[in-house]
């Protein structure tokens, strides 16, 4: 390797030799090394270099780790949203990378020492809190799923879970319990309702029970171990655990207590849905129980034999209480096992080994949850919403495999 106008010569720089070139019969790849002393640098290395690293130095340690080039799991975006790659996980923590976005207008640029929280209406004191205030104030973390609740797609044989139910992410989630703030500013009893703003372009705003805030309702500023990112409300959000997500308020701005909801655009012409003889509901707060299959799973292409069921199941109620696997389109259901630790409104990992005879059938699963909820079919959502989708659409997921591997959605 050539070396640039002021770099000292090191081990990266040693000559590739004219047998390594010859002997690997496959393209060079590209490698980004960051040498001592410069800027990064590229290095040409063989197919046999790549497949014996024994022969050539390393990239050395840098500030900001990365995945290998060869895992490359990434959100599908649209105009509005991007899904998390359920499908490329392992355990029940989303990277904060992958973490499921959606937003109404965009991912605002915060400074956090310019940025301000106003608490006003019925409290003793009305107060403006700052990042640095937060941090002050007893910190809380805790491990929790947050949802969209439009986060249902069907239509096509060719949806992974990704694109099925992919407005879905966990994380450890780091902050001060809303209750604490409650305390300082003497929330008057009287005041059923707060208002919580955010600081986007939209200025995204919904009602929220005060009781809701007393129970287990945090501001977070820290999300995986680091300093929350922009896409989940840098520097702080509003964080309501089981709650559907557009209320967990990003880049909060404001809080405002009321005696009565504020009835504002987001919960009157959005998020709502219909029931039956022609009437709306509006106010569906909490996360209904569901779970999905991650693996086998379209794409994936699967043999004869042995295969490990493998997935998530999660409710905004609560605890998982079980997990059911059918092999048979629903006919029968057995037990799977659950991944410790089963936590509060949380993603919870589960497992089921299965002997496939290479015969096409259908895989599903289910959940129940600790309130004694239990998943429905597609069949029963729709019969008792009167409509094919929308909002809190949580219904049974099916995967097809084909006699010769193929795994297909179900939409039956």
């Amino acid at each position: 390797m050539k070396v640039l106008p002021g770099e000292k010569p090191t081990l990266l720089h040693t000559k590739v030799s004219r047998r390594k070139l010859l002997g690997g019969a496959a393209a060079a790849a590209i490698v980004l090394v960051e040498a001592p002393f410069a800027s990064a640098v590229q290095m040409a290395v063989t197919q046999a270099e790549l497949t014996d690293p024994t022969k050539i130095p390393g990239v050395p340690p840098g500030q900001v780790g990365t995945r290998s080039a060869f895992e490359k799991p990434v959100k599908k975006p649209s105009d509005i949203s991007s899904r998390t790659p359920l499908q490329d996980l392992f355990g029940t923590i989303t990277p904060s990378d992958l973490h499921f976005e959606r937003n109404h207008n965009g991912v605002p640029a915060i400074d956090p020492a310019k940025h301000e929280l106003v608490i006003h209406g019925m409290v003793e004191k009305p107060i403006v809190l700052t990042l640095a205030d937060l941090k002050r104030f007893p910190s809380v973390t805790r491990i929790c799923f947050l949802e969209c609740s439009g986060n249902f797609r069907s239509g096509s044989e060719k949806l992974s879970p990704q694109d099925i139910c992919g407005l879905t992410s966990q994380s450890e989630w780091t902050g001060v319990m809303l209750s604490t703030i409650f305390r300082q500013v003497g929330v008057d009893p009287k005041a059923t309702w707060f208002l919580a703003e955010g600081s986007d372009a939209a200025v995204m705003t919904r009602s929220i029970p005060v009781q809701k805030g007393w129970d287990d309702a945090m501001i977070v500023y820290a999300q995986n171990g680091e300093a929350i990112r922009p896409e989940q409300g840098y520097p702080f959000r509003l964080f309501l655990p089981g709650y559907e997500g557009n209320m967990s308020i990003k880049w909060l701005r404001r809080i405002e207590f009321s005696d009565a909801p504020y009835l504002t655009r987001e919960e009157t012409s959005k998020y709502t849905e219909p029931v039956k003889d022609g009437k709306i509901r509006y106010f569906s707060f909490d996360i209904d129980a569901r779970s999905i299959i991650t693996f086998p799973a379209y794409p994936a292409q699967v043999q004869k034999g042995w295969i490990e069921i493998r997935g998530i199941a999660w409710s905004g109620r609560g605890k998982v209480q079980r997990v059911e696997i059918s092999t048979d389109a629903g006919k029968s259901w057995h037990s799977a096992s659950l991944n410790g630790p089963v936590l509060d409104k949380a993603h919870t990992g589960f497992r089921y080994l299965w002997q496939w005879n290479g015969r096409e059938t259908e895989i599903q699963s289910r959940v129940t949850d600790e309130t004694g909820y239990r998943q429905p079919t597609y069949q029963e959502l729709v019969t008792a919403r009167g409509s094919k989708g929308g909002y809190h659409f949580n219904p049974i997921t099916g995967w097809i495999l084909k006699p010769d591997g193929r795994v297909l959605l179900s939409n039956g």
